[in-house]
């Protein structure tokens, strides 16, 4: 049995594999002869079937089965001796035989891991977002807990902002009707900014049962390409307005949020705790995209072709779930390869450069981390110790968590080494709340 490894690139490998034809043919017997043994076929005792019969009923099977077999020895002996570090699943070809040969002749086409050269990053800038939790941001979510829990009542008034109308709606241009642009017993809060911009004053005013037209340019960048920048009619018919009513901070209020005694104070404390909480969280899903971003900048890793390509398998499949889960037959959407490409590549040398430095500057994490990260996250349940527990009960789900700790172990690693820039960053903007 014979191997030899060509480079055919940077990273691509070639194993070519000559197996003698008697070594192969005389394992086939042996294996052949173990199977007749206990072979059981109509009209032959068990043990008892011709070899001859056996053969022709089980040697083309037993004889790719040990071809497999020795190409895969072969190929792991090949790649240990090498001390190559294969990325993803080998290529295996056959030869065209030639006449009289003794040796069956394989190709196996592979690609390696690539060589990770260390970067230099004290020239790199991170910013970091920066944010102290006051009573004002305290104030402005306990006004969102507030809206929250809204009511509405009927008012026979004209309609204004921040109330709650039902209407019927119909547009056109050029007196065609245009897909999207009718709806009926439509429920539309008023100041939200859910509407396109003009269509609410055009009905701020009108008390219920009153009708109105209007016209409204649709701007250039409108989702809709067949009708952005295009001038509409509208025809609006008000049928009801509803006048909002926020409860007031009191004892009851605390006590839907869970402080069983109702105490104002003791529920802006865990309010406040609550906040900086996901403050925190959002601080450091944001440094961590900065520091991704940051390596990716710095270093410069040519990518596998098969782990890029697995990768936008992956990212496929999962549009296909997400959309199978939101009702629709993902089964009959073609998706093309082309668009994923981008995020796949982006993913795949993450991977690489992490999985380097974690094995390089050791930054394995550490199982009082992964506790930490458990607990944290526990804290807003209404019972953290079922949670914690919950975690620990599966293998996978503490994987997980363990890539969260060693993920915050490089963005550490990074910080220690690059430049950080403090960015102050307001509250709305950083909570991702609309004004």
């Amino acid at each position: 049995m014979q191997a030899t490894i060509e480079k055919v690139s940077s990273l691509e490998r070639r194993l070519n594999v000559s197996l003698p034809a008697e070594e192969i043919s005389a394992e086939v017997g042996s294996r052949l002869k173990n199977l007749a043994r206990s072979a059981k076929m109509s009209g032959f005792r068990p043990g008892k079937v011709p070899m001859k019969v056996i053969e022709q009923q089980y040697g083309g099977r037993v004889h790719q089965e040990v071809l497999g077999d020795a190409l895969s020895k072969t190929f792991g002996e090949a790649v240990r001796q090498q001390n190559l570090r294969v990325a993803g699943y080998p290529r295996f070809q056959a030869k065209d035989p030639v006449d009289g040969q003794a040796s069956f002749e394989f190709s196996a086409t592979f690609e390696v891991y690539p060589e990770i050269e260390p970067a230099e990053l004290g020239a790199a800038t991170v910013e970091a977002p920066a944010l102290s939790v006051t009573d004002a941001e305290v104030d402005q979510t306990i006004r969102v807990l507030r809206e929250q829990r809204a009511t509405f009542a009927v008012v026979d008034r004209p309609a204004q902002a921040g109330d709650r109308i039902t209407m019927d709606y119909s547009g056109t241009i050029e007196g065609v009707a245009f897909e999207g642009g009718a709806a009926s017993d439509q429920v539309i809060e008023l100041g939200k900014g859910n509407l396109l911009k003009g269509f609410e004053d055009a009905i701020v005013g009108a008390p219920a049962g009153e009708s109105r037209s209007f016209d409204l340019v649709f701007p250039e960048d409108y989702h809709g390409k067949d009708v952005a920048g295009k001038t509409a009619r509208f025809d609006v018919t008000v049928k009801q307005v509803e006048e909002v009513h926020l409860p007031e901070v009191d004892a009851a209020f605390a006590q839907t949020l869970g402080v069983e005694d109702g105490d104002i104070a003791r529920m802006r404390e865990e309010i406040k705790a609550n906040v900086e909480r996901e403050v925190r969280r959002r601080i450091q899903a944001r440094l961590k995209d900065q520091v991704m971003k940051t390596l990716l900048e710095a270093y410069r890793v040519e990518l596998p072709k098969v782990l890029v390509q697995a990768e936008v398998e992956r990212l496929m499949e999962s549009m296909r779930e997400d959309l199978a889960q939101r009702g629709m037959d993902a089964k009959k959407l073609d998706f093309k390869p082309e668009p994923f490409m981008p995020d796949a590549e982006r993913r795949v040398a993450l991977g690489l450069i992490i999985a380097d430095l974690v094995q390089r500057e050791k930054l394995q994490a550490e199982p009082h981390q992964v506790r930490a990260i458990v607990e944290d996250y526990s804290q807003s349940y209404e019972d953290p110790q079922e949670v914690v527990r919950w975690h620990y009960q599966s293998p996978e789900r503490l994987r997980q968590v363990e890539s969260l700790a060693l993920e915050d172990n490089v963005v550490k690693w990074v910080l220690e080494r690059a430049r950080v820039t403090e960015v102050p960053v307001g509250f709305d903007e950083l909570m991702g709340n609309r004004k």
